[in-house]
Formats: C-alpha cells, structure tokens, sequence
C-alpha cells in the first residue's frame, strides 16, 4: 500500500504533463471539424499505452472514429481486465462562460480546470497510470485489455459492430470503467446502476419564410409559440411524462428497495446552495436521488427560433426547433420509447405548421449486481484508499455502451468512477479533484490487487 503511495508522489508532476498532452488535443467527437484531432488522440493514446508496459497497442479502425486497443496478457489462467474508456469530449460551449480556455489546463484551488478533465482523459488516464504501476513494480497478477473509443458523447454508434467483429479479441472476465461519480470522499459510492436514454430531434414549421411578425402576427401560426406549447405538453402538473405507454415496461422498486437507497447520505439544503436554487423540481411522490436513480425523466436540452442576435428584429420565425432526451429506467426499450415519442408528438401538432421528428441516438439502461467478484473486489479496494466501505447507488446518467457489452460481450461491467457532482462535467469550467486523480489510481491498483485473488 505503501508503495503506490509513494509511486504517485514520486510521479505527481509527470503524470499531470502527461495528461495535460491529451487534454490539449480538442477531441469533440461531434464537431467534423475536429475529425484529425479524433486520429491525433487516438495516435497519442496508443502511444500511452506503449510506455505503460503493454505488450502491443493498436488504434483500429471503425465506421467512426478509431476505436484504441492494448493489451498485457500476463498468465491465460489469471483473470482478464477490459477496461474501458472514452477519449472524445462533448463541445465547449458558451465558450464565454469558462474562466480558463478549455483546452488549456489548468491547476486551481487543488483541481484541474479543462474539457475532459474528468470526463473522460483524467477517468481513463487513471487506469493507464495504475497498470504502468504494476508493470513496473511487477505486480501485475491479472491480464490486462484497454479499449479506448472516440464516440461516446455521441452514443457509440461505431462501438456495437466493432464489439461484434472483435468479439473474441475482447474476451474478458470483467470490464472496468470509469466514467461515472461518487457521492463524496466522505462518502465513497460505486455506481451499480445507469438510465438509458432516447435522444430526439424535433423541427416545427410554419410559413415558408420568416414573417413580419406585425403584419402576420396574429394571424399565422408562429412555430415557436406552438413549439413551445407541444413541448409544455410532454408533461402532467405532476411532472408525469404524458407519452401514452411511457411508464409500461418501468419497473417498479420495492418499498424495500426504497428504504436502503435512503441510507445514502445526502443533504437536500447543500444540493440547492450547489446549484443555487430555492427548490428542486420533479416527479410528485419520489425523492431527488429517487427521481435521477430509479424513475425515468424527460429534459430539453436545446431550443432554437427566430432572431436571437443583439437588439430588436421582429420577425415570426419560419421554424423552430429542439433538442429531446429521454433518461430511461432498466427494462425501457430505448427503440420503442422514441418511436411512442414521435407518435405523441405529432398528434399534439396543430394543423398549421408541419413537423419533423428525428432520432439522434440512445441506449439501454443497465444494472450490474454487488455480489459479483469484481465488484467486492471494487469495493474493497475503494475501502482501503478511502478508509470507508462504498455505497452501491444508481446514477441518473447513461452509458449506452455498457448495456452492449452486457449482450455482445456477454461480460458484466464494474462502474469504478471518481468523479463528483462539482465537477460540471459538459458544462463551462469541467474540473477534476487532484486528489480524485490520485486516489483513482491508488484503488485501481488495489481493485488488481484484489480481482487476482478471485482465480
């Protein structure tokens, strides 16, 4: 234990330099602009792995992006380790709203300040840094496989084929990602849950060109006006997502099943001061951490109409549109989910404009059990960085790939993650703990340290 302690402090400063290569490569995945730096990222990564002791390392090729593959296979009788991880980034606007430029990073206040500085070039690189470890000091007593993609903050759309076509190549006893969050340092959790998602685009259109909104207002249906009244639709007073069918396949959590999730600290006030509102919004009849974790939500996530540059241009707008996702609960097939929507969401068009409805991408939820060996062994080695025994939660997020692991692969995965709710993780001023960084790469090593046992 004490050795990896004193490997990370020996090496704080060179890991940071190293991470900060790959954090200055603008890896946004849906930017075709960035297509190079997608390869530059992947060409870096592979590099990474080399010096980290693995015995090859390949950037393939996929429809998308590359997918990077290493590999270290120590004993065939050991248990093997896929890890994985995502090197793309989501895009960084508003710009103007960081205090740092985003691919720039920077250290402040005891964190790194950039895009992907969690999410996820520092969650990956933790591993990278841990298996150079064990290689070096020669305890490695597990095979190891690293696959890196370039698409997840675009719904891996490439990785399911790649999956398949490498399906033997893959073959693991477990697979170990970070990209998920914990409650706290106080109060260390893993991740044994994620929502999946549907994701939709949809356009309004009403006259075949901008209008005067003085002369035809009044008149003519404005797209935004409706737009904004189907989307106000979506939902009851109670925050009951209206899609006829939506809730039919979500099942239901005991009262049970309720009460030891409660056990999980959280403060409500804190929440609130965190994000600086006087109250949270939601489903009637769950709690916060019930309504991101067990139940399923419908957000917009982008609108656009009209004129929106500086001062007045009175125009009623031809079209008007909107970015959709729908969170979704274990056992909502994503598929079936934006087909209901697009259903529901025409019915509620009136006759005056016309509208478009497109699926962007989505995945299933996944749900991984705590008596699993890998996932004791998680645990345990979280408890002996941490000093406290972690929870197992449900995330309110997605990782679509995950569940096409579950069914590929047929390989359950361990959602080790470190970061935390501060972090702004797609937002302006990402950021990522040092001490998160560092004590990832410590339970890392613990978690092989203790997975070897298992065999």
């Amino acid at each position: 234990m004490e050795d990896i302690k004193k490997y990370i402090e020996d090496n704080k400063q060179r890991f940071l330099d190293e991470l900060f290569e790959l954090i200055r490569i603008p890896s946004i995945s849906s930017e075709q602009k960035h297509k190079d730096d997608m390869k530059k990222m992947a060409e870096a990564l592979k590099q990474k792995l080399l010096d980290a002791g693995a015995d090859k390392a390949d950037v393939m090729p996929t429809d998308g992006n590359p997918v990077v593959y290493g590999e270290k296979m120590v004993d065939s009788s050991k248990p093997t380790v896929l890890v994985y991880g995502h090197y793309d980034v989501m895009p960084v606007d508003p710009i103007e709203k960081w205090d740092s430029q985003p691919f720039e990073p920077e250290v402040r206040d005891g964190k790194i300040w950039a895009r992907g500085a969690d999410d996820d070039k520092g969650q990956s690189f933790m591993h990278i840094k841990a298996f150079e470890y064990l290689n070096q000091s020669g305890k490695l007593d597990c095979n190891v496989k690293f696959m890196m993609e370039g698409e997840e903050e675009i719904g891996s759309p490439s990785l399911g084929k790649f999956c398949e076509q490498n399906n033997e190549m893959l073959q693991a006893d477990t697979i170990l990602v970070s990209d998920t969050s914990m409650l706290s340092p106080k109060n260390p959790s893993i991740t044994t849950g994620l929502r999946g998602l549907a994701y939709m685009e949809v356009e309004v259109t009403g006259p075949n060109r901008d209008l005067h909104s003085g002369i035809f207002g009044g008149a003519v249906a404005n797209p935004a006006n409706v737009l904004a009244d189907m989307i106000a639709k979506l939902k009851d007073e109670n925050n009951k997502v209206t899609i006829p069918g939506f809730y039919d396949d979500v099942i239901e959590v005991t009262d049970q099943e309720r009460k030891e999730m409660a056990k999980a600290p959280f403060d409500l006030e804190e929440y609130k001061k965190s994000l600086d509102i006087e109250e949270v919004d939601g489903e009637a009849g769950y709690t916060t951490m019930e309504r991101t974790g067990i139940r399923p939500s419908l957000d917009v996530n982008g609108m656009w109409s009209g004129y929106t540059g500086e001062g007045a241009k009175t125009v009623l707008p031809s079209t008007a549109g909107a970015k959709i996702s729908m969170r979704l609960v274990p056992n909502q097939e994503h598929k079936k989910i934006a087909r209901m929507f697009e259903d529901h969401f025409k019915s509620l068009a009136p006759k005056s404009v016309k509208v478009e409805v497109k699926e962007l991408h989505g995945g299933q939820g996944y749900v991984s059990p705590i008596d699993l060996p890998a996932y004791k062994a998680a645990s345990k080695a979280m408890e002996t960085t941490l000093g406290k025994k972690p929870i197992p939660v449900r995330s309110g997020g997605s990782i679509p790939i995950i569940a096409t692991f579950e069914n590929v692969l047929e390989t359950k995965s361990i959602l080790l993650g470190f970061g935390l709710e501060s972090d702004a993780i797609h937002s302006p001023n990402e950021n990522y703990p040092l001490d998160q960084f560092y004590n990832g790469i410590e339970t890392i090593v613990h978690f092989y340290e203790e997975y070897a046992k298992t065999s």
